[in-house]
């Protein structure tokens, strides 16, 4: 599913216990998923490019202007 830049969701790493594909200090894109949710997950894109299921506790979620969320994808893009 394609999802525009303007509705894309950002969270700030707060936490990593246990988990080498998160860097605290760290913005990570966030991807819906309700059902996670309900368990006290949510799904973010890790340091490895894939989306995993992590502590909702290891984030809290930002609200970035449209230019910083464009920078984050760009600069996603040309790491790849």
């Amino acid at each position: 599913m394609e999802r525009k830049k303007g509705n894309l969701t950002f969270a700030l790493c707060i936490g990593n216990k246990d988990c080498e594909d998160l860097e605290i200090r760290k913005i990570y894109q966030i991807l819906p998923d309700g059902d996670a949710e309900k368990e006290g997950f949510i799904r973010v894109i890790d340091e490895s490019g894939e989306d995993y299921l992590y502590p909702q506790s290891y984030f809290i979620l930002v609200k970035l202007p449209r230019e910083a969320k464009e920078a984050l994808i760009l600069a996603d893009c040309n790491d790849k």
